[in-house]
């Protein structure tokens, strides 16, 4: 643990007029205000005048009740505008503090160990809170800061043991090194988005903080700014920072993973060392230079280093750690000339819609054995930027009852779909050319394999459908290649087709229809007559199936008898 550095002060030696005493206050006069210089009371409830000798207090002086411990409560009149350096230095019996509303400043080391204050109302006029103002006040609970501050000076509220939760106005454009160091019991501080440098050790040694939200608009986090916080857990870092200082998050022996933005160019010396939970870090951005040349992690040696695909400069490790591309919604993934193989799956999810790409780049293969013995697995949707599925892809996920596979698909490699026994259909798209050998083998509830192209070439001229007895080949009109069976298994012509029952059919909304379900993107001719026995056909509606389905009504139903329909391709 790094030691709190002993800080010398320098007690202000006061030249002045000679002072005028009055009751209990010592005071000087400039330009017809007044300056409280110094206290001559006894102690307990002090009450500060706005006026006295016909002039307003404007200032509290530098030193002015530096050691009156027999102080316990100040209420500062609404005239004064200046609280002095180290004006209640040492008033260490004081509980309790009220400062007029029209304070601007609160000066260096103003309350300094001031040990039994409990609580303070920064009001809405004050602009700067002078660096250690509250050091030291080891039982102040609860600091409320009006929205007006601007400048919260270094080690302003250092040492403020009991200091449980903060929050910084919108405003503050910088929080001072050490500002909260050893605030031991904060747990919460709200950081806003006006602040553009976290500087040393701002937060060092707060050991309950769980959390921190870091905003866009912080550039820098300044060394030791989050050493030995052993219970922070969680920290989201905003897409400006530029750098991440010496020891940034030393000991921070409870954070188990973090992101680094793109914009951040260097991280310092030490910045995760002795993080011993640390077992991921993830970079948005291009690799980063080590200051220094020097070590990020040091004795921490669990983490891996995740890099997001498209960036540059990372090779197989990073500082002595693994290095990984970017953990993508469950899925594992590897990148090849710009394209993505999805190599694993770790959801837990029924219906799985594999994404088109992942972090920008297109997934174009599903891998050898992706996603094997997910039972899980209901429904799966296969996009069109997929041109290849891998051997044992979808092996023995069990429950999957259907499988949509996009249109830019062209091999379906060995065994990909061998023992999804939970498969009753499935539809191949026009681009598949190859099978691998059992590419649907031991699929035993199979009984319909529709394919929307010319016939493929089962590789090695093997088995697509290896002990998958059932199923019935489907081939559209006009496709070429198809004799009287396929690998084995009777083919037929597939036709477009009427669903009777479904939801559908009947009368909705006064109008007879139905679901027309065929190929994607073939074109149907809906034609009705009303005698079978010598048929007039009259064409009714012409549409192109989108999804492999589109709807048919007939508005003028009512005005047959009877009526009957078929349908056929143009």
């Amino acid at each position: 643990m790094r030691m709190k550095p002993i800080k010398l002060f320098s007690l202000l030696l006061l030249l002045s007029l000679p002072a005028v005493v009055q009751a209990q206050f010592n005071f000087t006069t400039n330009n017809g205000a007044i300056t409280i210089t110094g206290y001559t009371g006894s102690g307990g409830v002090v009450v500060i005048p706005s006026a006295t000798n016909g002039y307003p207090v404007t200032s509290i002086g530098n030193l002015a009740f530096y050691g009156c411990i027999s102080v316990t409560s100040v209420t500062i009149g609404n005239s004064v505008i200046n609280i002095g350096t180290s004006a209640f230095f040492d008033c260490r019996a004081m509980t309790n503090v009220t400062i007029g509303t029209n304070v601007t400043s609160i000066g260096t080391n103003a309350f300094y160990e001031c040990y039994d204050l409990t609580n303070v109302t920064i009001p809405n006029s004050v602009i700067s809170i002078g660096g250690a103002a509250f050091e030291d006040c080891i039982s102040l609970t609860s600091v409320t800061i009006d929205t007006n501050v601007t400048s919260i000076g270094s080690g302003a509220f250092d040492d403020c043991t009991s200091l449980t939760n903060v929050t910084i106005p919108n405003g503050v454009t910088s929080i001072g090194g050490g500002t909260f160091y050893y605030c031991q019991h904060l747990t919460s501080v709200t950081i806003p988005n006006s602040v553009i440098s976290i500087e040393s050790s701002a937060f060092e040694s707060c050991t309950s903080l769980p959390s921190v939200t870091i905003p866009n608009s912080v550039i820098s986090i300044g060394e030791w700014t989050f050493y030995y916080c052993t219970s922070l857990t969680n920290v989201t870092i905003g897409t400006n920072l530029t750098s991440i200082g010496n020891d940034a998050f030393y000991d921070c022996q409870h954070l188990t993973n973090v992101t680094i933005p793109a914009s951040v160019t260097s991280i310092g010396s030490g910045a995760f060392e002795s993080c011993g939970s640390l077992t991921a870090v993830y970079f948005e951005g291009n690799a980063p230079i080590p200051n220094n040349d020097s070590s990020v992690f040091v004795s921490d040696n669990s983490a891996t280093v995740y890099y997001l695909p498209g960036s540059t400069g990372w090779g197989s490790t990073f500082d002595g750690r693994p290095v990984m591309p970017l953990p993508w919604g469950g899925y594992n993934y590897a990148i090849n000339n710009g394209a993505v193989t999805i190599t694993g799956y770790s959801g837990s999810g029924g219906t799985v819609t594999i994404p088109s790409a992942i972090y920008g780049l297109p997934v174009t293969s599903i891998g050898n054995s992706a996603f094997q013995n997910k039972t899980s697995l209901t429904n799966v949707t296969i996009p069109d930027s997929v041109t290849n599925i891998g051997a044992g892809a979808f092996y023995e996920c069990y429950h999957m009852t259907n499988v949509t596979i996009g249109i830019n698909v062209t091999s379906i490699g060995f065994q990909a779909f061998i023992d999804c026994s939970g498969l009753t259909s499935v539809t191949i798209p026009t681009n598949v050319t190859s099978f691998g050998n059992g590419a649907f083998a031991w699929c035993v509830n199979l009984n319909a394999v529709y394919f929307e192209g010319n016939a493929p070439i089962p590789t090695n001229d093997s088995s697509v459908f290896g002990f998958a007895d059932n199923p019935t080949v489907y081939y559209l009109p006009g496709t070429t290649g198809w004799g009287a069976t396929f690998d084995g298994r009777p083919t037929a012509l597939w036709l477009p087709q009427a669903q009777t029952g479904d939801g559908s059919f009947g009368v909705q909304n006064n109008q007879f229809g139905f679901n027309i379900n065929w190929a994607s993107g073939q074109t149907v001719v809906v034609e009705a007559c009303t005698n079978l026995s010598n048929p007039v056909w009259q064409s009714l509606q012409t549409n192109t199936l989108t999804g492999g389905a589109c709807y048919f009504n007939d508005a003028q139903w009512t005005n047959y008898p009877g009526r009957f329909y078929r349908l056929r391709s143009p």
